[in-house]
């Protein structure tokens, strides 16, 4: 399947089925009691899990989601061995995600904000694909133009004002991730 063609309902909650099926034998390998909760959000599949106990759910998450970031690799394996085909499936721990992309959007929101008041480019700090699509969104929303620099895992994004040129030509200047 070429990348550019999207996937099916049907396609996208087949590997969500399977994510669920995967992170539920997981969950049972690791003792840990957890609901599945499963949706397709963005045309991407999502599966999150949930638990009642906060001490087993913060081990799935990890220091700065490592660990969730893993489970989610590792569940996107899962799938395209099924499927034969990559999959773009998100996965969450106790709405982490979430609460990251806020956290992302206010460290974008105050660069948008240092560069209207210095006139000057700001850069972050370096930050994964995922974070740094958060930020592009939110500069770009704003009115303003980021692009990304540097090799990974030093990868790192820049906030830029818009030239005057580029106001009136509906450009955009940002590395989409």
């Amino acid at each position: 399947m070429a990348q550019d063609d999207e996937k099916s309902i049907d396609q996208l909650n087949e590997e969500a089925d399977i994510a669920a099926d995967y992170l539920e034998g997981l969950l049972d390998i690791a003792d840990y009691e957890g609901d599945i909760e499963m949706g397709i959000r963005n045309n991407r599949p999502t599966v999150q899990i949930v638990a009642d106990d906060d001490t087993d759910i913060k081990h799935l998450i990890g220091r700065n989601g490592e660990v969730v970031d893993a489970l989610q690799q590792l569940t996107r394996l899962a799938v395209q061995q099924k499927t034969g085909e990559r999959s773009h499936l998100i996965v969450d721990v106790d709405g982490f995600l979430k609460r990251k992309r806020q956290h992302l959007r206010d460290i974008a929101l105050d660069a948008v904000d240092a560069v209207k008041e210095s006139g000057e480019p700001y850069d972050l700090k370096p930050m994964n694909s995922f974070e740094r699509k958060v930020v592009h969104d939110v500069v770009r929303e704003e009115g303003l133009k980021s692009r990304s620099h540097g090799e990974e895992p030093h990868r790192y994004v820049t906030v830029y004002l818009r030239n005057k040129s580029e106001d009136s030509e509906d450009a955009e200047d940002f590395d989409q991730e």
